[in-house]
């Protein structure tokens, strides 16, 4: 693969994960816009990677309460809030990896991976995103995350198998519907990702681990290393941001986006 093409995919993907502004709907826009050929199953587990290691770098310090509270319950202690927070987070996780062995069961995972599909998706979860901003109450905290929060915000983050929706989108809408604060809505969506980057990571390595070669291997490891800087540096923007502004300027972004694609789309088809 071309230099060029992988520094942009990995860019792309780095930027786009975290940020309210769904990576699919950029990653559709790239190949299709300048008539790039697919990147494959090597790169997407190795951008994957890339962004993992900047959200586990970023929230870092929670990231440490997580795994105390694994190590605590493997070793019979199921007590005290490091528990409390890792429970949640697999709570939260549950219906996402349900809802998407389904989906890929039935075999449906491929059929939405289309530019209308995508579309709508960016444009439609854009605006619920700006009206749960605006109607949301801004008194909770990530310290009043509970069960039922955690499975509700799950059932939302699996609206995110839609592609076009943005995980962190959705997850975040949740969040501030439920009366979040913007960053701790942004927080709690950042350590949900977590699990389930993990968990796709994993399937997306179980079916290429087989058929890995060298220049392959080379190519995964470069674009690993970019998304990683991106996703760093995009956590950091969107975070900083949102402590002064709402929400806004990702909505008016995903409009703008879910239109251009909506008259790709529709243009290519008439």
């Amino acid at each position: 693969m071309p230099l060029l093409q992988l520094f942009l995919l990995a860019v792309i993907q780095g930027i786009t994960e975290f940020l309210p502004v769904s990576s699919s709907g950029h990653l559709v826009l790239l190949p299709n816009l300048a008539g790039l050929p697919d990147q494959g199953l090597v790169i997407d587990v190795a951008v994957h990677v890339g962004t993992l290691g900047a959200v586990l770098l970023y929230f870092r310090d929670d990231v440490a309460r997580i795994l105390t509270g694994l190590f605590r319950m493997a070793s019979g202690r199921f007590e005290g809030p490091e528990v409390r927070l890792a429970l949640l987070l697999v709570l939260a996780t549950v219906p996402v990896m349900i809802a998407g062995l389904a989906l890929r069961l039935a075999g449906l995972d491929l059929l939405l991976r289309s530019v209308t599909v995508i579309a709508w998706a960016t444009l439609i979860f854009g605006l619920v995103l700006w009206w749960a901003d605006r109607t949301g109450s801004r008194t909770r905290t990530a310290g009043d995350w509970n069960p039922k929060d955690a499975f509700i915000m799950g059932l939302w983050q699996a609206i995110a198998l839609i592609p076009g929706t943005s995980r962190s989108g959705i997850t975040i809408t949740a969040a501030r519907r439920l009366g979040y604060a913007r960053t701790d809505a942004a927080r709690l969506a950042m350590l949900m990702s977590i699990p389930t980057i993990i968990a796709s990571g994993t399937l997306l390595g179980l079916e290429v681990a087989s058929s890995m070669d060298l220049p392959k291997a080379r190519e995964g490891c470069i674009a690993a290393a970019i998304a990683f800087v991106a996703a760093l540096g995009a956590l950091h923007f969107m975070m900083r941001l949102i402590e002064r502004v709402s929400f806004t300027p990702f909505v008016i972004y995903r409009i703008v986006l879910g239109l251009a694609l909506l008259a790709w789309s529709y243009g290519l088809a008439a």
